[in-house]
């Protein structure tokens, strides 16, 4: 199952109390306070792991508490802290206060972590309280609280190359085409629910994550279809691929799919409008293909290539050239750099 929104309340372990305590052994008269300190609690820390693809394991447990420090105890013995909690999550996922709405981090790389609530410290003994002129103090403290908060979690996948268009444009069966993946494919339009992942391997050197996002129709910067559920996916991505079927079901104009598509982009994130992008026509197998391409590359100004998942047609140049577009904007990025 797909989840990419989450809330869950998180309760730091409490510290343990600390030990009030006095020295008894035979021939050791009047030997002082000897209560050791409580253990620390645990905290709740949430860490990236790529393994998970989405936070669907989050699905269903709302309360997360980490176990609270040990009690201190006689002859100087200090209590056991607790272990920390650790939350999986898959990388891309923003972790943010729920009530405040700041973000706390946007856990990108494997293995990065955040503590979004601390454990409480342990109470001190009674020898902590011992002076000169106080030699057998009785006071002791108890242990302070974990923090509580509820977080939210919002998962933006992060891929390198993420398919744009129309519902039924050919996302998903060119995904099917390139990689392992296995998405729903169908003949009907919003056969994708939910993104996927693929990692496409082109020779033994290269190779790129795609992700499939879900068709888009005019109106989903506002929400429409399947709307801005899926829309923020596309930010993370560093090329988008977008594909414009030749001869829609719906006897829509393809061209205007295409402007279509790029306002709604623009309208839900400006930065995406001049995000590096290959145009693509898809089903090259029917007869006006062709002419499509032609047209769109006149109007758009833009290289138009011409694909078929079908028949294989244009697939392999179509990787050698993500790749090559990838190496260039990863050398942009590090000019940029120094």
């Amino acid at each position: 199952m797909f989840v990419d929104r989450v809330k869950i309340l998180c309760k730091a372990g409490d510290g343990g109390n600390g030990c009030s305590s006095f020295r008894k052994e035979a021939h050791v008269p009047r030997g002082g306070p000897d209560g050791g300190d409580g253990g620390a609690g645990g905290s709740i820390i949430i860490q990236a792991d790529r393994n998970l693809g989405s936070l669907g394991n989050l699905v269903g447990h709302y309360h997360f508490n980490a176990e609270r420090g040990k009690h201190g105890l006689g002859s100087l013995k200090t209590g056991r802290s607790a272990p920390n909690t650790i939350i999986l999550v898959p990388p891309g996922t923003l972790v943010r206060d729920a009530e405040h709405g700041h973000l706390l981090k946007d856990l990108q790389l494997h293995g990065e972590t955040v503590v979004v609530t601390k454990g409480g410290d342990g109470g001190r003994g009674n020898k902590r309280f011992a002076t000169a002129t106080n030699r057998a103090p009785r006071e002791c403290d108890l242990g302070y609280p974990g923090e509580v908060r509820e977080v939210a979690l919002e998962l933006k996948l992060i891929a390198d190359v993420g398919l744009v268009g129309m519902p039924n444009a050919g996302k998903s069966t060119l995904l099917s085409r390139v990689s392992r993946a296995t998405p729903e494919i169908a003949d009907y339009p919003f056969t994708t629910k939910y993104p996927n992942l693929g990692v496409v391997q082109v020779d033994i050197n290269n190779s790129y994550v795609l992700a499939d996002i879900p068709g888009l129709i005019e109106g989903a910067h506002e929400g429409a279809g399947l709307g801005h559920e899926f829309l923020r996916h596309i930010e993370r991505t560093r090329l988008i691929v977008h594909m414009v079927e030749p001869s829609p079901a719906d006897l829509s104009d393809p061209l205007g799919n295409y402007d279509q598509i790029r306002e709604e982009l623009e309208k839900y994130n400006p930065l995406l409008a001049s995000r590096a992008e290959i145009l693509c026509v898809t089903k090259a197998e029917l007869p006006d293909a062709a002419t499509c391409a032609e047209l769109l590359r006149e109007t758009s100004g833009k290289p138009v290539h011409l694909i078929s998942s079908a028949t294989g047609r244009g697939l392999a140049e179509l990787n050698r050239m993500i790749i090559a577009r990838l190496a260039d904007l990863e050398d942009d990025h590090s000019a940029i750099a120094t």
